[in-house]
């Protein structure tokens, strides 16, 4: 215990003033028990000699470190399309920081009862959500996407109340911040303009502090935001993921992937997919990610306007746009194996994608077997209606220099072999609702390492069977 006592500090969060946040504590779970612990994530952090008891006690609020004031974080959003004034962390609290490797990162503990954001909520999280959410961050770190992490899960016989009776569970969980496009918008709307300025200074001392002195420092800082966000839905599109609740308040301000709810890895190719049963319209579809991105990142830059004129506001959205082209094409052109720039490449990358649509394939699989193409000697079948494609494929091929071995190299380095699909994911929560984590460790071994070949696990890199892929998952979820 005497390790984690030393390296979890007091957040500087807060050190800010209280408008940004309340003073929160836990409310334990009673008689908690391990589920699962990131082994890799727990060496990361230095704590890999801390026993698991304690840590889990410890994060369970059973045991209090001293000096600690954990807190839980005030913020607005844009919800469906429609600003919410007061959200916040309805069932988390920022409980400190730790440094790791040179950086802080957030300890972030969600599940942990009511708070003064919680509305009408019980301020708990059950198993089955805080599994995905789990195993999904460490499956986008594991594909090279920026996320949050869990260091571990934990639950208890709680009974918590949703669409039916279920058991409470608690993730930690880490982020570079938990400051949302949703923290600005609440000062701002507010009109409290000397908090909304008091948290970009904030901001920008933690993440940009060389930017800390220049006079335009407010406009690298939406520029940042925005970049980033561009590049973070740019990767997700390159996957097939969706998000599936993109509102402002779930938007990380460092471009990472937070807070999993109804998410999903596509399986067969559908622009139109829609993960989440909520949401009705379509709003947050694959194809509709980036446009929404976009929007996000207008709504907060709407923030800006007391601080950045709009002719610079303007320029700094023009921004969006280039960096989501122009990092898709380079993910779609490295999936592809090509290193050479050529006029034909984005036709060619779009040919491919109307294929799968048209066909219906699923989009890990097919990616993955692209690299089977370029081998010689190939025995393995590409698929039928690929084959026109594959000859313009192939041709593109032979004018590149490197060498073909390289080439495949780099496919089955972006193409992952294995994809945490949500079959996957609830024959775990099956299992772990009865007590059963194997599948957990099984899934975490190949979530880590999805662009190897693994052949122990074949089955899992197979389809989806047909009943999981009309699997219904909502806001809850």
């Amino acid at each position: 215990m005497e390790i984690i006592k030393k390296i979890l500090k007091q957040h500087s969060y807060s050190l800010l003033r209280h408008d940004f946040y309340s003073k929160q504590a836990q409310e334990p779970l009673n008689n908690p028990f391990l589920i699962h612990i990131n082994k890799i994530l727990l060496d990361e952090l230095g704590l890999s000699k801390e026993s698991y008891e304690d840590l889990m006690l410890i994060f369970n609020g059973t045991i209090q470190i001293p000096n600690i004031q954990a807190v839980s974080m005030n913020y607005a959003g844009h919800q469906f399309g429609q600003y919410v004034q007061q959200l916040g962390d309805g069932r988390g609290i920022l409980l400190g920081e730790i440094e790791a490797k040179n950086k802080y990162l957030d300890i972030h503990v969600k599940g942990s009862g009511k708070t003064p954001y919680s509305r009408f909520g019980d301020g708990r999280a059950v198993l089955r959500s805080s599994l995905r959410e789990y195993l999904c961050g460490e499956a986008m770190h594991g594909l090279g996407i920026p996320s949050s992490r869990s260091l571990m899960i934990f639950g208890s016989n709680d009974v918590v109340y949703r669409e039916k009776s279920e058991t409470a569970a608690m993730i930690v969980r880490t982020a570079k911040t938990h400051v949302r496009f949703g923290s600005f918008e609440k000062f701002f709307y507010d009109g409290l303009f000397d908090r909304h300025k008091e948290l970009c200074d904030y901001v920008i001392s933690q993440y940009l502090p060389d930017k800390e002195k220049s006079n335009k420092k407010y406009s690298y800082l939406l520029e940042s935001i925005v970049i980033k966000t561009a590049s973070l839905i740019a990767n997700w599109q390159s996957v097939g993921f969706c998000h599936g609740v993109m509102n402002t308040d779930n938007m990380s301000i460092l471009g990472e992937t937070l807070d999993y709810g109804p998410f999903g890895f596509m399986d067969n190719f559908n622009p139109s997919h829609i993960c989440n049963l909520s949401d009705t319209s379509g709003r947050y579809s694959y194809q509709n990610q980036p446009y929404v991105g976009m929007w996000n990142c207008t709504a907060l830059a709407n923030t800006f306007k007391h601080l950045i004129n709009k002719e610079e506001i303007a320029k700094i959205m023009s921004v969006y746009e280039k960096t989501y082209a122009k990092r898709l094409f380079a993910l779609y052109k490295n999936k592809l194996g090509l290193r050479e720039n050529r006029n034909t490449d984005e036709a060619l990358v779009q040919e491919l994608l109307n294929v799968m649509e048209v066909q219906k394939l699923d989009f890990t699989r097919t990616f993955r077997s692209l690299s089977n193409i370029l081998k010689t000697n190939n025995s393995i079948k590409v698929d039928d209606s690929l084959k026109s494609w594959s000859q313009k494929f192939k041709e593109r091929h032979d004018i590149e220099i490197a060498d073909i071995d390289s080439r495949i190299t780099q496919m089955n380095e972006m193409n992952p072999k294995f994809i945490l699909r949500n079959y996957m994911l609830q024959n775990a929560i099956d299992q772990a609702e009865e007590g059963s984590y194997k599948e957990i460790d099984i899934l975490m071994k190949l979530i880590t390492k999805p662009y190897e070949e693994n052949l122990e696990y074949e089955r899992y890199s197979e389809e989806s069977p047909e009943w999981a892929k009309s699997l219904g998952l909502s806001c809850s979820s």
